[in-house]
């Protein structure tokens, strides 16, 4: 299984990145689905592993359009630097599940903070989280919203570096 999966991101290099976008718009609707059928309302953390999911969306869907091998080998790498930083959201948050601060506080969310302050204070009070992304709203086997999102990350960001080295190898081999 794994030798025809290798010989996929060699022969339809283009296909991989395309199934990769499907995946993360899929669950990007799934998150609108869970907010808006459901009432599940994201906190800041949700909201940034969005627009990582959407990024991730975006960058392969360039990456699969592009015929030259540089191109889509940038994307490439640019989606696996996004999966890192939406594996590294999604590691903060399931950590403030499992850990939960003691003093909860709900605190802004994520539009009101960049509304009133600037990004370098933004930033830290995002990934500080609030008691809202301590909260564990919704599980599947067991695992929360974060905790899944984690385990996306990291395969895409698994998927994206093998696929990166294939193409960086067969650039090298002249291929």
């Amino acid at each position: 299984m794994l030798s025809h999966l290798l010989n996929a991101l060699d022969l339809y290099p283009r296909r991989v990145l395309l199934a990769l976008a499907v995946v993360c718009l899929s669950m990007l609707g799934f998150g609108l689905y869970l907010q808006h059928v459901l009432g599940l309302e994201p906190c800041p953390m949700c909201i940034v592993q969005r627009y990582a999911d959407a990024l991730v969306a975006l960058l392969a869907l360039a990456g699969a359009s592009c015929a030259r091998r540089g191109l889509r080998q940038s994307a490439t790498g640019l989606l696996w630097l996004v999966a890192v930083g939406g594996a590294f959201v999604a590691a903060r948050q399931s950590w403030l599940q499992w850990y939960p601060p003691e003093v909860v506080s709900c605190g802004r969310d994520l539009y009101g903070m960049i509304e009133t302050f600037p990004l370098q204070r933004v930033l830290p009070m995002v990934f500080k989280g609030s008691g809202d992304c301590s909260k564990v709203d919704w599980t599947f086997l067991g695992g929360s919203i974060a905790n899944w999102s984690f385990v996306w990350f990291c395969g895409a960001g698994l998927l994206s570096a093998v696929l990166f080295v294939r193409q960086w190898r067969g650039s090298r081999a002249g291929v």
